[in-house]
């Protein structure tokens, strides 16, 4: 090899084997790893009150730290972490290669990624399902492939390829939780233990977002928070007669309605109260436009739209791109995951219910505070309920962690967005592009308050019809690849 140029982190020369390495390592690797990984159902315990009794996600911790230590990467030490009655954590550290990189105080880049999964949902299609993956013109389908098992892999697969060809970089550690999708709430426990241990963290790597196509480097800008929880209206002690009562006992679903419409408006889905609003930065409003740009419709029309050619496809609440990017981003939303108290449709006879719980999920803006925000939102759906019915709105969270706080990523520093572009256009033959996320990762607020200092690539795989958390979800694997090449080359590049 030719003596290297102390200007570019990476030669040229070394750009193409990062991304055969990687290429390679994902189809022998890492793709069979995921595959049986998928075919566990390590559901977070928000959706498995029994995760310890059944094990999937100690099982599935267990494989993915056993993989990593068989990467043999020089100097790797790995610790699977348990707090009692918490779910565990891997936590691995890989010493620095470039020189003073050990130092007391030397920088440390901090990799993210979890374990856990969502639920089975319905609709698969008749050929896939939740836990039987499947590998179909470059997707691997099923569930928690993309969201987000692949990250771990990908993770210490983008270290190995700097060290094997002699890339300097700075110390690197990993943190691979198993309770994301259930909001986290054993993290904080984790982060505390470890932050002697973490180092100076000045970058960190999270690779649990998405992309707003498979044709560039994706970099995630804002997340939102978020507030789930039971809204349950109870009017009755049991079941009566419709035909007896209804006209004189209120409908608990009529009433929860009234109560909702407390919330939002349900002509727009304008959420009401104020205080759940936020100003959205200037930078942010002009990041929009310009990847409303680049996506143009694709921002509206990528999703399955129930209608088709008979009555037209069914339209989202705006067909503005830019409009469209700040909605899913910036702007509150409430949606209802499930329901409890109504009989099956074949079992459904003319009897006035006793109860209606709803499973709300409240999407907040990137700058409003999580834990403010459930207790606001107890207080306007409990109090004066309507005909003195029973309301009740209880959190999904834990005490003092009721809620989720987003996320607004710090200015982005002038080395980092030289390297996000070099890398894109080094694996993808395009710049990076900028997009803000609806989903929440509660990471990475607690990291930005713990190291205010540190740089953000949050990136991900989940691009257009990958559906987490849905049904049919996969895994872009050509895509998934290049990211690994592309973190490699961004992490090479980290002051």
């Amino acid at each position: 090899m030719n003596a290297r140029d102390p200007l570019l982190p990476v030669q040229p020369d070394e750009l193409s084997a990062i991304a055969e390495f990687a290429d390679r390592t994902w189809d022998e690797q890492i793709v069979p790893a995921l595959t049986d990984y998928i075919a566990i159902p390590a559901k977070s315990p928000m959706f498995d009150a029994d995760w310890q009794k059944n094990g999937h996600i100690d099982r599935v911790v267990r494989d993915a730290a056993a993989w990593v230590e068989r990467q043999q990467v020089a100097g790797l030490k790995l610790e699977v972490v348990r707090i009692e009655g918490r779910t565990p954590v891997i936590f691995f550290e890989v010493p620095a290669t470039r020189a003073g990189g050990n130092d007391a105080g030397a920088p440390t880049i901090c990799l993210y990624g979890h374990l856990d999964k969502q639920p089975e949902f319905t609709g698969w299609r008749n050929d896939l399902g939740p836990w039987t993956p499947k590998l179909e013109d470059g997707r691997l389908y099923g569930r928690g492939g993309a969201d987000d098992g692949y990250a771990v892999y990908a993770a210490v697969t983008a270290i190995k390829a700097l060290d094997l060809q002699g890339i300097p970089r700075p110390r690197c550690v990993g943190l691979i939780e198993s309770c994301e999708e259930s909001g986290s709430f054993d993290l904080p426990a984790y982060v505390d233990a470890l932050k002697p241990r973490l180092g100076h963290v000045e970058l960190v790597v999270c690779l649990d977002s998405g992309a707003g196509n498979y044709d560039q480097l994706w970099l995630t800008t804002s997340l939102r928070g978020m507030v789930s929880g039971t809204l349950k209206v109870e009017i009755l002690s049991e079941g009566v007669h419709s035909g007896d009562a209804s006209g004189l006992v209120p409908s608990s679903f009529r009433i929860l309605r009234q109560v909702l419409d407390r919330l939002e408006d349900s002509k727009s889905g304008r959420l009401l109260p104020e205080s759940f609003h936020c100003e959205i930065p200037a930078d942010r409003v002009e990041q929009a436009r310009a990847t409303a740009a680049i996506l143009g419709d694709e921002v509206w029309k990528r999703f399955p739209w129930a209608c088709g050619a008979d009555g037209g496809p069914s339209l989202p609440t705006t067909t503005d791109p830019m409009e469209a990017l700040l909605n899913r981003t910036w702007r509150p939303t409430l949606s209802v995951t499930g329901v409890d108290g109504f009989p099956e449709l074949k079992n459904a006879g003319n009897v006035l219910r006793p109860y209606t719980a709803f499973k709300l999920s409240l999407r907040l803006p990137p700058l409003i505070d999580g834990n403010e925000a459930a207790a606001r939102l107890k207080t306007l759906l409990e109090d004066n309920a309507p005909y003195n019915a029973r309301v009740t709105f209880n959190a999904d969270g834990r005490v003092g962690a009721a809620g989720a706080t987003g996320w607004n990523a710090p200015a982005l520093a002038p080395w980092l967005e030289q390297a996000l572009n070099a890398a894109s256009q080094a694996h993808y033959g395009a710049n990076c592009g900028y997009i803000g996320q609806g989903g929440t990762i509660p990471l990475m607020n607690m990291l930005q308050r713990l190291f205010p200092a540190a740089q953000m690539m949050v990136c991900g795989v989940l691009g257009p019809k990958s559906n987490a958390h849905g049904p049919n979800e996969f895994l872009h694997v050509p895509y998934g690849k290049k990211l690994t090449a592309a973190v490699a080359q961004v992490m090479a590049s980290a002051p």
